[in-house]
């Protein structure tokens, strides 16, 4: 299935970032007959995922030269599908299984660490994790979202 839409950001992996990469998003999604509930699941979920990625994927020391890569994609057909790849090539997650698990997290001295992905499978329809040791971490995150019927008014 071909893309109607795409948009594409790279970002320095700073945490203050995040804000502009949901807004980015937002804006691109909007096109679409799309719910305030439904925006607010895709950008809850973009955020978890991109903080992810800053907070994770990258020793403190490789942080300078650091980016993370944002692609959305729209596909229209009996219904608008939104996905959202958010890749690092950073450090990867050794244990998929494990690091999905709720509290889970590989850095306990953070605060709001251990429900990212709990937050994003909860906010989307499928979440994929592709994760190599050493090579980097793609995420992606699809929402389906139904065509609302036209009214007669």
């Amino acid at each position: 299935m071909e893309e109607d839409n795409k948009i594409k950001i790279e970002i320095k992996a700073k945490l203050v970032n995040v804000s502009i990469v949901r807004v980015a998003i937002s804006s691109f999604i909007t096109t679409l007959d799309i719910t305030i509930d439904e925006l607010m699941d895709i950008k809850t979920a973009i955020s978890e995922a991109v903080t992810n990625a800053i907070e994770h994927a990258y020793k403190d020391e490789e942080l300078e030269n650091a980016t993370v890569v944002i692609n959305a994609y729209i596909y229209s057909n009996d219904e608008n599908i939104i996905k959202i790849e958010i890749e690092d090539k950073g450090m990867g997650i050794e244990d998929v299984e494990t690091a999905m698990m709720p509290t889970y997290t590989s850095k306990p001295e953070l605060e709001h660490a251990g429900m990212g992905f709990t937050i994003m499978q909860t906010f989307m329809d499928e979440i994929l994790i592709d994760s190599k040791k050493d090579i980097g971490t793609k995420i992606t995150l699809i929402k389906k979202l139904k065509k609302k019927k036209s009214k007669l008014v």
